[in-house]
C-alpha cells in the first residue's frame, strides 16, 4: 500500500530542491554571460564579476537545505527510521516546502537581474562594484525569509 503521506512529501522536498534550484542555475548562467562579455574587453574585473555571478545561486542552497531537513524529519536521512506519515502530514510538510520553493525560484531571477545589471555597472564603473553587489544582494532578504518560514514549519510539523 501507498503512503501518501511520504509521497506528499517527498514530492515538497523535490519541489524545495527543483524550483530554487532551477531559477539559480538560470541565473548563475544569465549573469555568467554577462560576465563574459566584460571579462573578453577587460579579464582583471574577474574577481568583481564573479561575486555578481555566484550571488543568485544562493537561492539553490536554501532549496537543498529544506529538502535535506525535511528528508531527515521524516526519516529519509539520518537513520532515525522512516516515519509512517498519514497524508494530511505529509500535505503539511509539502505546504511547508511551498515558500522556499516558490520564493526561492522568483527571487533567484529577479537577483539574476539585478546582478546582471550589476556586470554592466562594473564594467563602465568598476569602483561602483559595492553598490552592484548591495543591489543584487537586497533580493536575497526574501530568499531567506523563505527559507526561514519553510524551516520553522518543517521542524514544527515534525514535533506534531
Amino acid at each position: 500500500m501507498v503512503n501518501w503521506g511520504l509521497v506528499f512529501a517527498v514530492f515538497g522536498a523535490a519541489l524545495a530542491v527543483a524550483l530554487p534550484g532551477w531559477g539559480s542555475a538560470r541565473s548563475v548562467g544569465m549573469v555568467g554571460e554577462s560576465a563574459a562579455g566584460v571579462l573578453s574587453e577587460d579579464p582583471s574585473k574577474f574577481g568583481k564579476v564573479l561575486i555578481m555571478q555566484i550571488l543568485p545561486g544562493t537561492q539553490g542552497l536554501y532549496g537543498f537545505l529544506s529538502a535535506f531537513m525535511l528528508l531527515v524529519q521524516i526519516g529519509l536521512l539520518g537513520g532515525k527510521g522512516l516515519q509512517e506519515l498519514s497524508p494530511e502530514k505529509g500535505l503539511l510538510f509539502l505546504a511547508a516546502c511551498l515558500p522556499i520553493a516558490i520564493v526561492g525560484y522568483f527571487s533567484s531571477i529577479a537577483q539574476g537581474r539585478a546582478a546582471a545589471a550589476g556586470v554592466a555597472l562594473i564594467a563602465k564603473q568598476p569602483d561602483q562594484s559595492g553598490k552592484a553587489v548591495t543591489m543584487a544582494a537586497l533580493v536575497e532578504t526574501y530568499a531567506v525569509l523563505a527559507l526561514l518560514v519553510s524551516l520553522l514549519a518543517i521542524t514544527s510539523i515534525a514535533k506534531i
